[in-house]
């Protein structure tokens, strides 16, 4: 496990995997996530030869939540630059929805430079009814769970599954343990509330998606109902760097759905970026 100081103060936690001396891939993670999400990917990169860095989001996980409820893309792409300046040299960023507009903010503006992107079903824009579904489903529950099974159970009826996926030290893994017993999801509730109108947020992460001069790779799951098709085909003519993959038989959440597909292709990716 690892600490970083944010750009605010804050404190950014995370862990690493593979040899810190080898080429350093970073991975964000999406909104209500944390840097668990990433572990099985992580690890895969660093077989292949990487080394993989993935931290908790200010807000979440084990990272401090912020006393002014600043969540905005900008203050989480200035939190990346900081743990970007500790590592060996220009980093693959990869981001998962939160975590993919984190990294255009990033690298869009200069506040980052990177050696390559990869966004998992997410780009410039978003389709307003998925949004809206994942919003809900993160706003729902209030009121905590009795146990890791019962939030496990949630997680699979979000997914469209009969039975709970992953394990249940993962499902953990995004529960904290409050005071009266209960288990809450591991995120400030303030987030909702800090991410900004969605058509403001397309037009600004447009204009950074036309900035892009380095090497990105844009993924999509195939049944995504945030990434639409045409989103897709608008973001490939604002980013002519920009090449794109779908995942066949995944959604939204295709890093969990199938995490080692997606960990192939980011690692083919990457190593046709260094070649």
């Amino acid at each position: 496990m690892h600490a970083w100081t944010g750009a605010h103060g804050n404190s950014l936690y995370g862990d690493s995997w593979g040899d810190p001396s080898a080429p350093p891939v970073v991975l964000l993670h999406g909104g209500g996530q944390t840097r668990h999400a990433w572990r099985h990917t992580a690890n895969r990169l660093a077989l292949a030869g990487f080394h993989a860095v993935a931290f908790d989001a200010r807000g979440h996980g084990d990272s401090s939540w912020l006393n002014d409820g600043d969540y905005s893309d900008e203050a989480m792409a200035q939190d990346l630059a900081c743990v970007v300046r500790t590592l060996n040299g220009r980093p693959v960023l990869i981001g998962a929805s939160m975590g993919g507009m984190t990294c255009l903010e990033a690298v869009g503006s200069n506040v980052v430079d990177a050696a390559a992107v990869i966004l998992a079903d997410v780009a410039h824009a978003a389709s307003k009814g998925g949004v809206g579904r994942v919003r809900g489903f993160m706003a729902r529950h209030a009121q905590g769970f009795a146990s890791v099974e019962e939030a496990a159970e949630v997680i699979a009826g979000y997914r469209g599954s009969h039975s709970s996926t992953g394990s249940l030290s993962g499902v953990g893994k995004n529960l904290r343990l409050a005071s009266d017993g209960r288990l809450y999801w591991h995120w400030d509730p303030r987030f909702l509330d800090a991410r900004g109108d969605l058509v403001e947020r397309a037009m600004r992460l447009g204009a950074r998606a036309r900035r892009l001069n380095v090497p990105t790779l844009l993924v999509r799951g195939e049944h995504s109902d945030v990434l639409a098709p045409e989103t897709v085909r608008e973001f490939l003519s604002l980013c002519p760097c920009a090449s794109y993959i779908e995942v066949a038989g995944v959604g939204h959440m295709l890093t969990g759905d199938d995490n080692d597909a997606f960990g192939d292709v980011a690692i083919e990716f990457i190593r046709q970026t260094r070649s």
